[in-house]
C-alpha cells in the first residue's frame, strides 16, 4: 500500500544513494524505487499536492558540476524558488554544493538557523540595515558602493570581526553593481579597509543579462568587462579567491564565464536555462490534485465566471481543486491543459481562486482521478516549461507563485538528526 503521508511529509533516502554515473548523478537503490511513487504521488486527503523530488535536485547539481567543471553556489533565494530553502539546501549540502546564494540577509539567517554551515552570500542588504547578526553568523555580503562598504566595516569593527565581502561590478546589465567609473574607488576603499582587518574581499562578481542565449556574442562583451574589473581589483591590492559571473545558463553553455564558481538556481530545479538546448535536467516538481466532481453538460452551456466558455457540443466537465490562489495563472483559461490518466484535457472557463474546470469529453475520467498541472511530459502530463509558455511567462515565475495551501511531499530528502 502507498504510505499515508501527512502535510510536508518526507520520504527520506540517504544522500549516499544518489551516485555519480558517467559524470551525472542518477538515482539508484531505494531512490530508484521511489521514482514511480513520485510520478504518481498524491495526498491521501485529496487536497492539492506539491511533490518535490530531492534526488532530482541532487542529480541536477551533479550535471551542473560535471558540465561546468567548477564549484557550484546553490541559489536558494525566494525560499528555494518556492520549494523550501532549508530542506533544499540540506540536499545540496549533502551532494557537494560549495556554498549558497540568497537575495536577503533574512534568507541567509534562515539557513544558518536551519543548521547550514557552508558559506552563504547575501546580495541585497538594504541601506541602513542592521548587519550585526549577519556578521556574527559569518554571512558573506555583496557590496557595490563605498557607503555600503563603510557600513559593513563599521559593524565589523564594533563586533571585533572581519567581514567577508564580495564586490559586485556592473558589466552591462545596468541593474546592480558598481559602474566602470566607480569601480576603482570601490576597490581602493576595500583595500584600505582590508589593510586594517575590518573586511576581507573574498569575491568579485557580476551578473549576465543574456545567459539564456546560446550564442557567445550575447555574453562576450560582459565577459570582457568582467575581466577588466577583476584585473583592476588585483592591481589595487585585492586578492579575491572567488570570481563568479556564470548563472545556470552560462554554467552549461558558456565556458568562458565559469571562472572559479557558478551561481546556479533555475537548473537545480529542473528548468532548462538555455534557449533551444537541453542538458538532461531532471523534473523536480509535480503539482496535482484529485478530480472532485464530474458533470455532463449540454451544448450551449457556459462555464465559469463572466460570459464564460461556451460549450459547443454535449460533453463532460471535471472540477479540479486548483486555482489562482495555488499559483495557477488565470491566463491558462482556454490555453492550458491538465493531464489525467495519461491524457491531456483543456482548461475551459475562467480559472477561479480555488478551482478549474477541464473538458474531458467522452472519456472515462472519474471522481478521485489524479489531475496534473505540472508533471512528467513522458506520461502525457504538462511540463513546467509548457505551463509557463501557455501563461506567457517563465518557469521561475510559475514555481515562485505556487501557493501555501499545498500538501507537500518530499522524496529523497536527507535525514535530519
Amino acid at each position: 500500500m502507498r504510505p499515508q503521508l501527512q502535510s510536508d511529509a518526507t520520504v527520506p533516502v540517504e544522500p549516499a544513494r544518489v551516485t555519480a554515473v558517467g559524470g551525472m548523478r542518477r538515482a539508484s537503490g531505494a531512490d530508484a524505487a521511489l521514482r514511480p511513487f513520485f510520478l504518481g504521488s498524491m495526498s491521501p486527503t485529496g487536497r492539492a499536492t506539491l511533490t518535490i523530488d530531492h534526488s532530482a535536485i541532487a542529480a541536477n547539481l551533479g550535471i551542473l558540476r560535471a558540465v561546468s567543471g567548477v564549484e557550484v553556489m546553490g541559489v536558494v533565494k525566494a525560499d528555494a524558488f518556492g520549494l523550501g530553502a532549508v530542506p533544499v539546501a540540506r540536499t545540496l549540502a549533502a551532494n557537494g554544493v560549495a556554498s549558497f546564494g540568497v537575495a536577503t540577509i533574512e534568507e541567509a539567517i534562515e539557513l544558518r538557523r536551519g543548521g547550514l554551515t557552508l558559506p552563504i552570500l547575501a546580495w541585497l542588504a538594504q541601506p541602513g540595515a542592521d548587519l550585526t547578526e549577519a556578521l556574527r553568523l559569518r554571512i558573506e555580503l555583496s557590496c557595490s558602493t563605498p557607503g555600503m562598504l563603510q557600513t559593513i566595516a563599521a559593524t565589523a569593527r564594533g563586533l571585533g570581526l572581519t567581514a567577508l565581502v564580495h564586490l559586485e561590478a556592473d558589466t552591462g546589465m545596468n541593474r546592480g553593481g558598481a559602474s566602470a567609473a566607480d569601480w576603482p574607488e570601490l576597490c581602493r576603499n576595500a583595500a584600505e579597509l582590508e589593510a586594517v582587518g575590518e573586511i576581507r574581499v573574498v569575491g568579485v562578481w557580476s551578473h549576465l543579462a543574456r545567459a539564456d542565449n546560446p550564442h557567445w556574442s550575447a555574453v562576450a562583451g560582459q565577459v570582457h568587462r568582467f575581466n577588466d574589473a577583476t584585473a583592476a581589483a588585483f592591481a589595487g591590492g585585492l586578492h579575491p579567491s572567488q570570481r563568479h559571473l556564470a548563472s545556470s545558463g552560462a554554467a552549461l553553455a558558456h565556458p568562458q564565464t565559469r571562472y572559479t564558481l557558478a551561481r546556479c538556481g533555475a537548473a537545480l530545479y529542473g528548468i532548462e536555462p538555455v534557449e533551444h538546448r537541453k542538458f538532461g535536467l531532471h523534473p523536480v516538481v509535480r503539482v496535482s490534485a484529485r478530480v472532485q466532481h464530474v458533470r455532463r453538460v449540454a451544448a450551449g452551456s457556459s462555464v465559469g465566471y463572466g460570459p464564460g466558455h461556451l460549450i459547443e457540443a454535449p460533453t463532460t466537465l471535471a472540477l479540479i481543486p486548483l486555482g489562482y490562489a495555488d499559483g495557477v495563472p488565470r491566463s491558462l483559461a482556454s490555453t492550458g491543459w491538465l493531464g489525467i490518466a495519461g491524457r491531456r484535457f483543456p482548461i475551459v472557463g475562467a480559472v477561479s481562486m480555488d478551482q478549474v474546470m477541464v473538458d474531458v469529453g467522452d472519456s472515462d475520467v472519474r471522481v478521485g482521478d489524479e489531475a496534473v498541472l505540472v508533471g512528467d511530459p513522458q506520461r502525457g502530463e504538462p511540463s513546467l516549461a509548457e505551463v509557463a509558455a501557455w501563461a506567457g511567462t517563465i518557469p521561475q515565475e510559475i514555481l515562485t507563485n505556487l501557493g501555501s495551501r499545498f500538501e507537500t511531499i518530499r522524496i529523497g530528502a536527507p535525514r535530519v538528526a
